[in-house]
């Protein structure tokens, strides 16, 4: 068995050193965490969803000429994607209220916003990825004025395309969150997704019901957080079968 060279570890991935010098090898962990790693626990399967999740949702980008760092899935864990250098900024789009936003702003939960509103969050977990301005992020020297035009125009037009993928199977796209990398490529930089598209990423709510399909099922208690998953892996046909046990969590 070849031993692989780990290159980082997160709260949810793990990347090793691809196959070639401009590649990583993505492995989606089974641990899930909320309120910058206050709250964890390992929910079997979890890993097996959003890999798959995340692998339908590029491909559907890159369908589009949405850039993006997925090249292909390996296993059932694990993907193959392009190397490069991460922007220290998580991007959220938001569509309806919710999360920190209803609490910093004192608005009611889903409370439909007039439009999609960007907002930044410095990556950085013992400050608890505050919430920074487009000069701090000029000032800062974390995106050019032409970087941040575009990372808010590739922002929207994914908002568009998986609001309207969303929608197709009867699912409330409130809000999710993208990293952007800088990708070189014959000495020329371009900027792309990467990290993951899932339900540990997005808020998606069922558009009947409202019942919660994604990660604030485990934030707020409200059951089993792998059968929202599956629901929305079911719903877009890319359920595996007899891949994914049932919950199993251990709280740590």
């Amino acid at each position: 068995m070849v031993r692989r060279q780990k290159l980082y570890e997160g709260k949810a991935k793990i990347l090793f050193k691809g196959p070639n010098p401009d590649t990583l090898i993505q492995y989606f962990k089974d641990d899930a965490t909320a309120f910058n790693a206050e709250k964890t626990a390992v929910i079997e399967g979890k890993g097996i969803l959003n890999n798959i999740l995340s692998e339908h949702f590029m491909k559907g980008l890159s369908s589009i000429g949405i850039p993006n760092h997925f090249i292909k899935r390996l296993n059932m864990r694990e993907q193959l994607v392009k190397s490069c250098e991460i922007i220290p900024l998580e991007v959220v789009v938001r569509n309806l209220a919710a999360g920190s936003m209803s609490k910093r702003l004192g608005l009611s939960e889903g409370t439909v916003l007039s439009r999609p509103i960007v907002e930044f969050y410095y990556k950085k977990d013992n400050l608890n990825d505050p919430l920074v301005t487009e000069e701090h992020i000029i000032g800062f020297n974390w995106a050019t004025q032409a970087e941040l035009e575009e990372i808010i125009a590739i922002a929207l037009r994914v908002n568009d395309f998986l609001s309207g993928m969303m929608h197709s199977v009867n699912i409330k796209l409130v809000d999710f969150k993208i990293e952007i990398g800088r990708y070189f490529e014959d000495e020329f930089g371009k900027l792309i997704i990467a990290d993951e598209i899932s339900p540990d990423s997005c808020r998606l709510w069922d558009k009947l019901s409202g019942k919660k399909l994604d990660k604030d099922i485990f934030r707020q208690d409200l059951g089993n957080l792998i059968d929202g998953y599956k629901e929305v892996a079911r719903r877009f046909s890319v359920l595996p079968n007899n891949s994914v046990s049932g919950l199993k969590e251990v709280t740590k």
